[in-house]
């Protein structure tokens, strides 16, 4: 991929979740929620404080994290499905 996000934003490929229950039942992909898990794909270099320092990210690519079911931009990049979003919307880091 050559896209790098920019400042504090970064590019999440979602997590596919489960596709049966606890119990067995096949859940069809019409009524499948959209995963809240993802892995990041790239990073931007960080946002910048109040004197002009970069603020260094907490995550890095290939960290699975959580994130709000309504959080970033779906975007396609090189027919993939991905999303941009802020680091703040990330709730956190799995594993």
């Amino acid at each position: 991929m050559k896209f790098r996000p920019l400042h504090d934003r970064v590019v999440v490929r979602r997590v596919d979740s489960e596709e049966k229950t606890a119990g067995g039942i096949i859940i069809p992909d019409t009524a499948k929620e959209k995963p809240m898990e993802g892995e990041i794909v790239a990073v931007g270099a960080g946002a910048r404080d109040d004197d002009g320092d970069r603020i260094a990210l907490d995550v890095a690519v290939g960290n699975r994290v959580l994130f709000g079911k309504w959080s970033g931009t779906e975007v396609k990049i090189d027919g993939e499905d991905l999303l941009i979003m802020k680091e703040s919307d990330i709730m956190g880091i799995v594993g």
